[in-house]
């Protein structure tokens, strides 16, 4: 769930590369307090994760964190490494 509280002064495009069954590219614009998510690529993306479907399941589950994900390598992050910082904030899970 976004929350737009604490993305104030946030303007990004997120892409979110997901590979594995159920797979696929998606996008979230974050812009002026809102977000808008759309499949496919995103234009210039100022921030994209790569993750497979099953550990995506996983974070969004709450059986595994980001931060572990990324420290074992399972979360791939390209682009802006404060904004990724930023999104456990950003999305409830």
């Amino acid at each position: 769930r976004f929350r737009a509280d604490k993305s104030a002064g946030t303007n990004a495009v997120i892409q979110y590369d997901v590979s594995g069954d159920g797979g696929g590219t998606w996008h979230a614009v974050v812009k002026d307090g809102t977000c808008t998510v759309k499949s496919g690529a995103g234009t210039s993306p100022t921030l994209t994760l790569q993750i497979s479907a099953q550990d995506w399941l996983d974070m969004l589950s709450g059986k595994q964190s980001g931060q572990m994900l990324f420290m074992s390598g399972k979360l791939k992050v390209k682009g802006d490494m404060g904004l990724a910082m930023k999104l456990g904030s950003m999305f409830s899970m």
